[in-house]
């Protein structure tokens, strides 16, 4: 019975060190996918503007991991995936031009117009994937017309995912950047 099992253990060691192989491939592809080529851009641009750091500021998302994960199936390099298949999604260019604004500011680093804009948005009613504490930060976008912060915002992720809110948290989609 042991001389059966090492054949299959060989094979299976095999098998993972192939998926681990291609999981490494995958994940050093990160030009080709939409928002690592945009963090790069972004993190250059930081850098020359900055005394010589190339680290993020600690309000701008982090780019996104590779596609997939435990149980899926990598997706093609250059393809979004959304965090969350249940929640809806909504093209980038189909947002008010307000919050295409934040999204811009947010890629820079800032500076916001309203003081609490990057603070830590707490997903108290779990609307969004369930992270960790401070994982999530808010980001207000100009209502016309309103004269407080109004209802729309932009949530981010640490892993550079992007939500929209246009009713003050009750509902939320996902950003796709691709449209």
């Amino acid at each position: 019975m042991t001389n059966r099992r090492n054949p299959l253990v060989a094979v299976a060691v095999l098998i993972l060190a192939v998926l681990a192989g291609a999981g490494y491939l995958l994940a050093n592809q990160g030009s080709g996918h939409p928002k690592a080529a945009a963090s790069a851009t972004t993190s250059a641009a930081a850098g020359a503007t900055t005394s010589g750091s190339t680290a993020p500021k600690p309000s701008a998302p982090k780019p996104s991991p590779p596609a997939g994960g435990a149980g899926t199936t990598p997706a093609a390099a250059g393809t979004w995936v959304p965090t969350d298949p249940a929640m809806a999604d909504v093209c980038r260019t189909k947002l008010p031009s307000q919050a295409q604004d934040t999204l811009g500011l947010i890629a820079k680093g800032g500076p916001y117009p309203y003081n609490r804009d990057g603070i830590v948005f707490e997903n108290r009613e779990s609307r969004l994937p369930k992270k960790s504490g401070g994982y999530y930060h808010e980001y207000t976008v100009v209502t016309p017309g309103s004269n407080d912060r109004g209802t729309r915002r932009v949530v981010t992720g640490d892993s550079g995912e992007q939500y929209w809110s246009a009713d003050h948290y009750a509902t939320f989609q996902e950003i796709d950047s691709r449209c």
